[in-house]
């Protein structure tokens, strides 16, 4: 969208739209519509700076559960849009732009994981939120990465377990927890794009510095990190290390609250090739200001999903959001 473009609420001409001029109409249609902008960390700062809250998948959820805004503005991927309208049927979920989605789950068609879990009837279906609606609908339980250990803690050892759809998250867990899987073999696109080599190279410049990484990253990643955890565990591991000094391999739209709440601290983003420290999500900076406004202007894109998906998805959601309490 030409940032020059004239913006309107209602009537009203905004005139030529600077970003304070955008950030003033979000705020005027929100307090018109009861709406409230819900966004994730991988989020470009300036959405971060003008949400109501700021989460991983499962704080994303868990705030979706109880809002009583009339609106939802999930500034985030479609999957995580789905996710708040599942927990909220009869409230408007907009997502500022339907092409942003997620290759985790782009790569796990609900046909092809239906056909897939029927080769094991017998096994507990654990699935990562990182999935479409109708995959939901197929799952005995849920998770994130949040939460995840938890979740596989809470199936009786006699009960095999099969884990979708990221194979790198999969192989964390069976090291932590000591449960053998079945893996479906996906992946996130930008967390499997980290190389060890680049990492031992950033650490060799910086020794004084911790690594601290998301477990959707490769195995050899992850042997190199000080802390492995969720973007939010991420974050709090920043804050209340004594570290002066962190190497940060997940998506860079979490430095920004890191940089944040620990000004004092220094944050270098992990490269995820040798050329560039640019590990940003695609489907996640599809998400501007000018398409929260027009989003909320216009209340489309809207999310939309079939009473039957939304049943289907809520049982194993609900039983996720009841363990994480």
């Amino acid at each position: 969208m030409d940032p020059t473009q004239t913006f309107e609420t209602g009537a009203q001409p905004l005139g030529t739209a600077q970003p304070s001029d955008v950030v003033e109409a979000i705020a005027r249609l929100k307090r018109e519509k009861n709406a409230v902008i819900m966004a994730h960390y991988y989020q470009e700062s300036a959405i971060q700076d003008i949400a109501d809250y700021i989460g991983d998948s499962l704080g994303l959820a868990q705030e979706g559960a109880k809002t009583d805004a009339d609106i939802i503005v999930l500034a985030g991927v479609l999957f995580m849009g789905e996710t708040a309208k599942i927990l909220n049927p009869e409230k408007t979920v907009l997502v500022p732009d339907l092409a942003a989605g997620c290759s985790l789950a782009d790569n796990c068609p609900a046909d092809e994981f239906q056909r897939f879990i029927a080769r094991y009837p017998d096994h507990t279906v654990v699935t990562y939120v990182n999935c479409s609606a109708e995959v939901k609908g197929l799952s005995d339980i849920l998770c994130t990465s949040s939460n995840a250990v938890k979740i596989i803690h809470s199936i009786p050892t006699d009960r095999p377990i099969l884990f979708a759809p990221d194979q790198h998250l999969g192989r964390y867990l069976m090291r932590v927890t000591g449960r053998d899987m079945v893996l479906w073999e996906g992946a996130c696109m930008v967390h499997e794009s980290f190389d060890a080599r680049n990492i031992v190279r950033l650490k060799a410049r910086h020794p004084d510095a911790l690594v601290i990484a998301h477990p959707e990253c490769p195995t050899a990643v992850l042997d190199l990190a000080d802390h492995v955890g969720s973007t939010s565990s991420l974050l709090s591991f920043a804050k209340t290390s004594g570290a002066r000094k962190f190497i940060v391999v997940t998506e860079s739209g979490i430095i920004h609250q890191m940089q944040k709440a620990c000004p004092e601290k220094q944050f270098i983003a992990a490269p995820n090739n040798e050329s560039c420290n640019c590990a940003e999500c695609p489907y996640m900076r599809l998400n501007t200001l000018q398409k929260i406004y027009q989003c909320l202007l216009h209340e489309e894109p809207a999310v939309e999903l079939a009473p039957e998906v939304i049943a289907k998805a809520l049982l194993p959601l609900e039983r996720m959001l009841e363990l994480s309490k």
